[in-house]
């Protein structure tokens, strides 16, 4: 999966929403998702579907059910590429610290 593929999957609430379901309740069928939400099971199952595309999800069948699992691994990879990003503007905070600093030095 290319990272275009996760952030578009990204891009919905109602896919955040439910990766934040499997990372804390742990694998579960499809129906037990879509009865959280207030939207149509195939809508439901559409969202997973993108999810399952991205690689952020994994499905497996247990008889008529599908059960679906958070796949952390497309995340470590955006988390890699955002982190040069995340020491940018850590950098840019800490100068701006800084320039207060002095600020509030000439002042007193």
């Amino acid at each position: 999966m290319t990272a275009d593929h996760v952030f578009t999957a990204l891009a919905s609430p109602a896919r955040r929403e439910l990766l934040r379901l499997l990372r804390e309740e742990g694998s579960q069928p499809a129906g037990r998702l879509a009865d959280r939400f207030d939207m149509s099971r195939p809508s439901v199952s559409e969202h997973l579907k993108v999810l399952r595309d991205a690689g952020l999800v994994a499905e497996t069948r247990k008889g008529r059910e599908r059960h679906y699992r958070l796949e952390a691994a497309p995340l470590m990879e955006i988390r890699d590429w955002l982190t040069p990003y995340e020491r940018f503007w850590r950098q840019k905070l800490t100068d701006l610290t800084d320039l207060l600093d002095d600020l509030e030095d000439d002042d007193a």
